[in-house]
């Protein structure tokens, strides 16, 4: 069993940084557990990396994707198995390192049985708002429901077909895949919001709106809004829905919202 790093916590924690760090200590490369630094142009609202932050560590799953293209959790396990095995056999120590925490699961423990896509069901489904999706999903499946964005209908309407399919969760593995080792980067409450709300700051200083200006001609609103809360809250400025003084604080508590949700994926995992 291949032996992995897993460094995990909610945004602004600080991870990215701790990769790096361990990396260049005990002889690693960084896989990164982004649903969202996967894509090109998507810079300032992930907080994807640099490579000066980098310093000559090898990262890996950045950047592999347009915009406009999906990438799953499907797609992450089957690239990051075979990353996994190439960095492994270099003689180096995979680090995975992110916040989409369905990807560790589905990584660790695999991915739910496949199951085809109901057209019929996805016709009521798609006659939902979100939140009665999420709300759906949440009585079958709590954990689920925390490691999903709430905003990102494709997602939740497909977790709600593996749901109806299968009439419960499907069983997955209860031995994970990999020797995992795990560093958890937890910081308290006030500061976390604090990092978070300076985050939030620096985005907007470094032209956050003239990115996701940018990302939305190129992928239109339907997609603009999968692409995370930032992408989608920006929109609504750029739409003329938002106020630009609105907008700072509608970012700060969407983000604490989703920090907490995963903060709560902390506490179920037991760490």
């Amino acid at each position: 069993m291949a032996q992995i790093l897993c460094i995990a916590g909610p945004t602004a924690s600080g991870k990215s940084a701790r990769a790096v760090e361990e990396a260049l200590t005990r002889g690693g490369e960084v896989i990164s557990v982004d649903s969202r630094q996967v894509y090109r142009g998507l810079d300032i609202g992930t907080e994807k990396i640099t490579r000066e932050e980098m310093r000559s560590v090898p990262h890996h799953l950045i950047d592999i994707r347009d915009p406009r293209d999906a990438y799953s959790a499907g797609d992450f396990v089957k690239d990051a198995t075979e990353l996994i095995r190439e960095i492994s056999a270099r003689g180096k120590l995979p680090i995975l390192a992110g916040g989409t925490h369905f990807y560790f699961d589905a990584l660790l423990y695999g991915l739910p049985e496949e199951t085809n896509p109901d057209l019929t069901l996805r016709g009521e489904l798609e006659k939902l708002s979100n939140e009665e999706l999420v709300a759906r999903i949440n009585a079958a499946d709590p954990d689920r429901a925390a490691a999903l964005d709430p905003h990102n209908r494709r997602r939740l309407i497909r977790a709600l077909e593996i749901i109806e399919a299968h009439g419960k969760v499907p069983s997955r593995k209860l031995v994970p895949a990999y020797d995992a080792e795990w560093i958890i980067i937890n910081p308290p409450r006030e500061e976390l919001r604090e990092r978070i709300d300076t985050r939030l700051e620096q985005a907007l200083d470094r032209r956050l709106v003239e990115e996701v200006r940018r990302v939305r001609r190129d992928v239109g609103d339907a997609r603009l809004n999968e692409l995370g809360l930032e992408y989608r809250l920006v929109g609504e400025y750029l739409r003329g829905e938002r106020t630009e003084t609105s907008l700072l604080p509608a970012l700060s508590a969407k983000l604490w919202q989703y920090a907490r949700r995963q903060r709560a994926w902390l506490r179920k995992l037991g760490r």
